[in-house]
């Protein structure tokens, strides 16, 4: 697949995922967790670059919502789906699933669905899921105690492309090499010419190292794991909880997390402890051995009776002799005594072993009072520590980033695993919640739903009546105020959209003719004024003009239009094709001039709709009007109304078939006649005549 010749995906964005492993595969899959990670996209931009290679592999040139109620009506068929989704990810990844034409686009999310909807939605297991998130690369890795050196200036710049975490210096013989080892802990060369230079410090000749990153910044996977670690875990625990096959062994995935830290440092590593420990406590043990050993010193001198005849004292004078020839003359054993227990706390204090004697010789052995350490012996433990303390700390970095970068792309599957649960159970459960089933997506004309119940209305589903309505070619729905009329064709056009969106319906069965576009025209509040009549008016005409008889091509699914929108942004109905089966829903268009006129005017439509073999529903409260109008023969169904009970009106949801349904003036003047003692004088009967 070309990158950009995805909608949306210009010459930046391409670039931008050519930095994933396999973005053609991600595109092809939707994955917009894979998507996400290239530099730049965000999930939202992932969802939309996805949808866009969905369409371009299932030629899929866009329109099924071909108006504003239509777009909506997908829109809240996507809220109930997104509501059911406990991360971010997934409400995103749902948004790659769009109401399409195209047979194939249809089957492919069918066959998703219908395996989604033998999940069963654990309450153990979305409580795992909370935790998931998709997996981030830092971004923000620099490693200061070691560099790259190279000699060539090409390599250089490759260098810093393939390692950026890491300074690059370019050297031009071994005297620079060695110079660089003395400002950083660790130096990799990258040519083979410095092979076998004797040069003092962590010198590294690795002519690979740009092949192999990971050898020189373990920080890098480290990092990584260290970020992701919450996610990765999170991941793991719906696995199990899911009892998913894992890609990898559990265990050695998280006793691998285990050993890192919240920096992406080394954890568990009683060496690396110590010698940590032992360079951030040496001055404080440094301090606390010289008390150690001026205490023991005082309180030999306190009890020392000391006798010195006057020929000696005037010889320590005379030769300038200070205290210190008075204790090597008079204390020398506790003087020793003092040093040796200096040396044995700092020894004991930091633990330490392979550096034993140079510790030991930061107290000397020479008489002195107070006791004081050796700054240079002192500063050359802490050098030795420190290097023993890094070097310790990158062996185990690259061990343990050895193990782990063998595991990331396991990882990176939990992960994903996860995430992909998530979408199929929010599938899983708007399915149970809705009592849906997959309907049959058919390349006949009409609809025909039994048990339908729409979770669109305002109230309890548990409270919805089910509709039963079948629908070819045109037909007029009449109907009482407040019968449901608005709620039959907003359940039309949601198990519509829903079908073809390859999605299980809230229905207990469904029948649905594959069409290209749904035009949903909602009630006009107000008459239009003169342009925008006219405005309407011509929206009509094109799409009349445009539609046609469905061509002998048409079963196969080739070229048919579908997509979620017209234009990259869904403004709009995409351009006519010769093959265009429509659905046409309008509630009340009366509403938008004066009664006479829109019976002539929907009459005119409906005959041009019908002759085009197109479904259409109109709801109108003129269909009595509409069927004297119209020059052929237009179907007419009735929410029936089965009377007025206690001021309310009882109705029978489902619409009976060829019935023009009763307003409910008539019902009242009906009930009004019906009851002889208001009725005395006829009035009403009379009244009820006039609706004969």
């Amino acid at each position: 697949m070309e990158l950009e010749s995805v909608p949306g995906v210009g010459a930046k964005t391409a670039a931008a995922l050519r930095e994933l492993d396999d973005p053609e595969a991600a595109l092809r899959d939707g994955d917009v967790a894979s998507l996400a990670r290239a530099p730049g996209i965000s999930e939202g931009r992932a969802a939309r670059i996805a949808r866009g290679a969905i369409r371009a592999e299932h030629d899929d040139p866009g329109g099924f919502t071909a108006t504003k109620r239509a777009r909506e009506i997908h829109e809240d068929a996507l809220a109930l789906l997104t509501d059911r989704t406990v991360t971010d990810y997934a409400a995103k990844r749902l948004e790659t699933i769009y109401p399409s034409g195209v047979r194939s686009r249809i089957e492919e999310v069918r066959s998703f669905a219908e395996s989604a909807m033998t999940r069963e939605p654990d309450p153990a297991v979305l409580d795992a899921l909370s935790a998931v998130e998709p997996l981030a690369e830092p971004g923000d890795v620099r490693v200061r105690d070691r560099c790259l050196a190279t000699r060539d200036a090409e390599r250089y710049a490759d260098a810093q492309a393939a390692i950026p975490e890491v300074s690059v210096e370019v050297v031009d013989d071994a005297r620079q090499l060695a110079e660089l080892a003395r400002s950083y802990s660790t130096v990799v060369a990258l040519d083979e010419a410095f092979a076998g230079v004797d040069i003092e410090g962590d010198v590294r000749v690795e002519p690979n190292a740009l092949e192999e990153p990971e050898s020189v910044v373990p920080e890098r996977v480290l990092t990584f794991f260290a970020r992701n670690r919450d996610r990765i875990r999170a991941a793991a625990e719906v696995h199990r909880v899911a009892d998913l096959d894992a890609p990898c062994d559990l265990e050695t995935l998280l006793s691998a997390l285990d050993q890192l830290d919240e920096d992406g440092g080394v954890s568990g590593d009683e060496e690396l402890d110590r010698l940590a420990t032992a360079v951030d406590d040496l001055d404080a043990a440094v301090s606390t051995a010289e008390s150690v050993a001026n205490d023991h010193l005082r309180e030999a001198i306190e009890e020392q009776d000391v006798t010195i005849e006057g020929t000696d004292l005037l010889s320590l004078v005379e030769r300038g002799a200070g205290v210190d020839s008075l204790l090597q003359r008079e204390l020398a054993d506790e003087y020793a005594a003092a040093v040796e227990k200096a040396r044995d706390h700092l020894v004991d204090a930091l633990a330490l072993r392979d550096m034993e004697a140079t510790a030991r010789r930061a107290f000397p052995d020479e008489p002195a009072y107070p006791v004081e350490h050796s700054e240079d012996v002192v500063a050359r433990l802490r050098e030795e520590l420190t290097a023993a303390r890094d070097q310790r700390a990158t062996r185990r970095k690259r061990e343990l980033a050895d193990d782990l970068a063998e595991m990331r792309d396991d990882a990176a599957a939990l992960v994903d695993a996860a995430l992909e649960l998530d979408v199929e159970l929010a599938i899983a459960r708007f399915a149970d919640d809705f009592d849906c089933t997959m309907p049959d997506v058919t390349e006949s004309e009409g609809v025909a739903i039994e048990g339908g119940r729409s979770p669109l209305l305002d109230v309890l589903f548990d409270e919805v009546e089910p509709v039963d309505y079948a629908v070819e070619g045109v037909t007029v729905l009449s109907g009482v105020n407040s019968g449901g009329k608005t709620s039959t064709l907003d359940l039309v056009a949601l198990v519509t959209t829903l079908a073809h969106m390859g999605l299980p319906v809230p229905a207990e069965s469904a029948r649905i003719g594959r069409i290209s576009e749904l035009h949903y025209h909602a009630k006009t509040q107000g008459t239009l004024d003169a342009g925008a009549f006219e405005a309407t008016l011509r929206e009509f005409g094109d799409l009349v003009a445009d539609v046609d008889h469905r061509s002998p091509t048409a079963a196969d699914g080739d070229g048919t239009a579908a997509g979620d929108d017209a234009t990259a942004d869904g403004d709009g109905p995409a351009g006519g094709t010769d093959d265009r089966p429509v659905m046409v829903l309008v509630d009340e268009l009366e509403s938008i001039t004066e009664p006479g006129a829109s019976a002539k005017i929907m009459a005119g439509i409906l005959e041009a709709l019908g002759e085009r073999q197109a479904t259409a529903i109109f709801v109108s409260h003129l269909a009595r009007d509409i069927s004297e109008a119209a020059e052929t023969d237009i179907s007419i169904d009735g929410i029936e109304a089965k009377g007025l009970e206690n001021g309310e009106l009882r109705v029978e949801r489902s619409p009976v078939k060829g019935k023009l349904a009763r307003s409910t003036p008539e019902l009242i003047v009906e009930k009004l006649a019906d009851d002889g003692t208001d009725d005395a004088d006829g009035f009403y009967s009379d009244l009820l005549g006039k609706f004969e």
